[in-house]
């Protein structure tokens, strides 16, 4: 099933886009990083408001680009870029509530996987559970600049739900318990997209609230003070840009 209202749609000429993206779920906070660290930024993608940049972070062309919100989404533009714009890498950069009870607010998870309760992965026809794991290449680089950057961070699985308000009670406990370090809405779907068209992804999380502790970001502060996750992923991005 195909789209004729793609990405692929509305692009401009004046920018390519390079082969690493960036992919928070909003669109303005893409849209703020491009203007906070991207020089010679044009504009490439305006469809239906999902803002997508290209420009030089020190000297090097990189591209940054909404998903929106669920695993559908990110699906969507991921196996656009990979297989119709030549792009190789794939970092999300997002929010995600904490799990792990050594987690607090802004720290930063780098999900080495990703458990799901999302049936995305059936559709690829692997019997069993098609496993959603990161590159290790672009998470050996990540976990390196995190170090150089003396951040707090730890590196692990997450879970990615189709549900921001779970039905049922009990699943945070389960999911804590079996060593899941946060919970989110798009990782996995991002790494199986990433599995099917042979290309790589990794996912840079900032923990914007916590399910067993009294701490939550502000939407304001979410979308602008995520510096450390903005700046490990732009200097990850370096490595395997032009």
């Amino acid at each position: 099933m195909e789209s004729k209202e793609s990405i692929s749609a509305c692009i401009c000429q004046k920018a390519e886009i390079a082969k690493i993206v960036l992919m928070p779920g909003d669109p303005l906070r893409a849209k703020a990083l491009a203007d906070k660290y991207l020089e010679d930024t044009v504009l490439f993608n305006d469809t239906r408001n999902m803002l997508g940049y290209t420009g030089l972070y020190k000297g090097h062309k990189i591209s940054v680009m909404g998903h929106g919100m669920g695993v559908p989404s990110i699906g969507l533009y991921a196996h656009e870029l990979y297989s119709q714009f030549n792009v190789e890498s794939i970092i999300r950069i997002g929010s995600a509530g904490g799990l792990d009870m050594d987690v607090e607010a802004r720290d930063i998870v780098i999900a080495s996987g990703a458990s799901s309760n999302s049936t995305y992965g059936n559709a690829y026809g692997i019997p069993g559970q098609l496993a959603a794991v990161a590159d290790y290449d672009l998470l050996e680089k990540a976990v390196s600049t995190a170090r150089e950057k003396n951040v707090k961070f730890k590196v692990g699985k997450v879970y990615t739900s189709d549900f921001f308000y779970y039905p049922q009670t009990g699943l945070n406990e389960k999911l804590r318990d079996f060593g899941h370090l946060a919970v989110e809405m798009e990782c996995a779907g991002l790494y199986w997209t990433a599995a099917a068209n042979r290309c790589k992804a990794l996912a840079i999380l900032s923990i914007s609230d916590h399910l067993f502790k009294p701490i939550a970001l502000s939407a304001i502060e979410r979308q602008d003070s995520f510096t450390d996750m903005m700046e490990i992923a732009l200097d990850t991005a370096v490595a395997f840009a032009d």
